[in-house]
């Protein structure tokens, strides 16, 4: 061995003495341009691939959402209760070809999440038996997928909601963190109840508006005319008894009635009918009819809102909303809900 390596190093430094090998420029200078290059190109390699980082998953998962809502503790509450009960849950997904995950049910507490004791009102969606959802770190396997909506009034006209997402594995027992998808995508859907009911709220409370305007306005010519019928009387009678001031007792010889004649026209008709005619036919134009075999009356523009009544075919319905697909109206009864555009005959 001793050999070996004197005679491999006596051979080395032969030819470092003997022959000393210079390196061609293009190389050196590749070399140099790698040196001055190479800690660039690490730094954007880290930005362009930052699953890498140990960090991110502590920033990504289990975070949840909250977010402060200017509206009253009461609606909100009503909002995220409809939501709990829709049945799906947004934002994750057991197959590709899925948009979401259906078959969820509401509950009143669940032993995925620890007891809530912070106020407010909790509300719970669970799906059981779900197949290993996406966007929850390193799920796998069959469990149960809930989401946990904390509502906390702020004030009388502010409320804080916050919603969290778990999965829990059946056989391994463990519990994943959502990525916040599912968060996010819930609140979307409650955020999109809360606008469609204060556009109803504003919408209703405008109809109502119109509706005492054009009852004074009503009001107001039904007045105008027996003012006018009144005054027409009273000249007619003040005519008729100056007339006979004139004649005098030589009047006796003239035909009866020959002053008549001379009255004034009968007072003319008051346009409180026409009016009415106008606003009846108006009426008409945002009237529509169910469709057989009836439809549903919704809380709000989504076909998983929850269902107010039931609509019988032929029900009139009066249309205070138009939406591209929804129809915002109001019963004889004075409900006010929403109903799919084609659920309703068109003029």
């Amino acid at each position: 061995m001793r050999l070996r390596s004197g005679g491999l190093g006596s051979g080395n430094q032969g030819a470092t003495t003997g022959e000393r090998k210079v390196l061609p420029k293009s190389r050196v200078r590749g070399m140099r341009f790698l040196s001055a290059w190479l800690p660039i190109l690490i730094a954007v390699a880290s930005a362009a691939f930052p699953a890498a980082c140990p960090g991110k998953d502590r920033l990504s998962y289990g975070e949840g959402l909250i977010v402060n809502l200017p509206v009253a503790e009461s609606e909100v509450a009503q909002v995220v209760e409809e939501v709990a009960q829709n049945g799906v849950i947004r934002g994750t997904k057991e197959y590709n070809k899925d948009e979401f995950v259906s078959g969820a049910k509401a509950a009143s507490s669940s032993k995925v999440f620890p007891a809530w004791t912070e106020g407010g009102k909790v509300f719970y969606k669970m799906r059981e038996q779900a197949i290993d959802p996406r966007n929850f770190k390193d799920s796998g396997d069959l469990g149960t997928l809930v989401v946990r909506y904390v509502v906390m009034p702020q004030g009388e006209k502010n409320t804080v909601l916050r919603i969290d997402a778990l999965f829990a594995e059946d056989f391994r027992k463990v519990v994943h963190a959502s990525n916040g998808s599912v968060e996010s995508a819930e609140y979307k859907d409650i955020q999109e109840h809360i606008e469609a009911i204060e556009v109803m709220k504003k919408q209703t409370a405008e109809a109502e508006r119109e509706k005492q305007e054009q009852l004074e306005r009503k009001q107001n010519l039904a007045m105008q005319g027996g003012a006018a019928e009144k005054e027409s009387s009273s000249l007619a009678d003040s005519r008729s008894g100056n007339s006979a001031v004139e004649e005098g007792p030589t009047s006796s010889s003239s035909p009866p009635g020959a002053t008549g004649s001379e009255a004034p026209p009968p007072a003319a008709r008051p346009p409180g009918q026409s009016l009415e005619e106008h606003v009846k036919e108006l009426r008409k134009q945002v009237e529509r009819l169910v469709r057989a075999p009836g439809a549903p009356l919704k809380s709000a523009p989504f076909h998983t809102a929850s269902t107010l009544a039931t609509l019988r075919t032929g029900t009139e319905v009066l249309i205070l909303i138009s939406t591209p697909y929804w129809y915002g109206v109001e019963t004889h009864e004075g409900q006010h809900g929403w109903i799919p555009r084609d659920e309703l005959e068109q003029p």
